[in-house]
């Protein structure tokens, strides 16, 4: 006689299914398939994982339309893949960037399910941790513009980022680097000498605000509060969708 599994006792919850917009780059949407499948399992129990609908990316057209400032057609092509995740069963979408949170607004009018909005995530972590003043790491676009900066300051927070030519190796790192897959000891070194300088300047802790910086730099690397973005906003669509 086959002896049959005992049944497991957790109650299965009714899980919304998540569409992730991911593929920005595929190593960072890979971690976010992680966090959020190992969350769920964490919480339900079981054999339970998440359920889950994927648009992946060649982040090389992602990253041309970045480069041409071409963000009306960035938009229109993420917000078209919205729609098709929710037509296809989403009940929330999540965007796997920080950088493309740009055209987070395009998204949000496009579809009629919730949209998991990362900055909001955060700052809703970082005040949480009772912190007023953050620094914050990520592509030139994130560090500078105010789509991610203005979106957490209207949390009430301030937010502080690094000297122009620190910029430039932030971005630089994580364009030449990070997304190809490459961990450099010397980039982590730099990254982190940079984050004690924004702590000089009066960061009480430090956002890693692009999905790709969590692949160098860990909480263990950083001597202030650190706020992988990666993780928060994964953990945020898992409680979301539970």
């Amino acid at each position: 006689m086959i002896a049959q599994p005992a049944p497991h006792t957790h109650k299965t919850a009714s899980m919304k299914t998540i569409g992730l917009l991911g593929g920005m780059s595929w190593e960072s949407s890979v971690l976010y398939e992680e966090l959020i499948n190992t969350a769920v399992r964490e919480r339900l129990g079981g054999v339970h994982s998440a359920d889950l609908i994927i648009r992946s990316y060649d982040f090389a057209e992602i990253e041309a339309l970045q480069s041409a400032g071409d963000w009306d057609a960035a938009g229109e092509l993420l917000a078209s893949d919205a729609q098709k995740l929710e037509s296809a069963g989403a009940q929330l979408i999540v965007l796997c960037t920080n950088t493309m949170h740009r055209v987070a607004e395009a998204i949000e009018t496009a579809i009629s399910v919730p949209f998991i909005h990362l900055a909001d995530a955060t700052a809703v972590a970082i005040k949480a941790e009772g912190l007023e003043t953050v620094g914050l790491l990520g592509t030139r676009f994130t560090m500078e513009e105010d789509f991610y900066r203005g979106r957490l300051e209207s949390h009430g927070l301030t937010v502080v980022v690094p000297s122009e030519d620190e910029r430039t190796i932030v971005h630089d790192i994580i364009y030449n680097e990070l997304v190809q897959g490459e961990l450099n000891r010397a980039s982590l070194e730099q990254y982190l000498d940079i984050i004690d300088r924004l702590g000089a300047a009066g960061a009480q802790g430090v956002i890693a605000g692009c999905t790709e910086i969590e692949l160098l730099v860990t909480e263990d690397d950083v001597f202030i509060p650190y706020f992988p973005t990666t993780k928060i906003h994964a953990h945020a669509a898992v409680s979301a969708a539970l």
